[in-house]
């Protein structure tokens, strides 16, 4: 009995995979569970139908990490320190702090662990980093730190 699978089913296939399985497995283990559905014309119009809403929602996604990509290439998030006498900073930026700053400055929500250079932010001056928005999009956020009082 052919039949599409609704969740991933560990040795049988993924989730929307038509396979192969005996009648027995199908109703006594496969329907009663909710893992799978037997094929029909209509299964296979509805499957069709799924992929085509999630093809066109990963779309949607990636046009608008490039925009937000775009974006961020303009802007600045400005933070002040403390530093001592040598110049040398107290403690250091988190990823956290940038992603609360990116918020309330800019409105622009960014996920801290989308960042890819997870760096200690512990100097003054400029950092360049990199934010993968989504998968194959990477955006640049630049991160300005100046000492408190300048």
């Amino acid at each position: 009995m052919k039949v599409i699978l609704l969740k991933d089913v560990k040795k049988l296939g993924k989730k929307d995979q038509i396979v192969n399985v005996s009648d027995g497995y199908a109703s006594n283990y496969l329907f009663p569970n909710r893992l799978a559905v037997a094929v029909s014309d209509k299964s296979k119009e509805i499957l069709q139908k799924q992929q085509e809403d999630a093809r066109i929602a990963e779309d949607n996604a990636k046009q608008s990490a490039s925009e937000l990509a775009k974006r961020l290439e303009d802007v600045e998030i400005k933070f002040t320190a403390k530093t001592g006498k040598d110049g040398k900073m107290f403690g250091s930026i988190s990823l956290k702090q940038i992603e609360d700053a990116a918020l309330s400055q800019l409105n622009i929500q960014i996920d801290k662990r989308k960042f890819i250079d997870k760096g200690p932010l512990d100097s003054l001056g400029i950092y360049r980093l990199r934010i993968e928005l989504h998968k194959g999009v990477v955006g640049t956020v630049k991160v300005h730190i100046v000492e408190e009082g300048k």
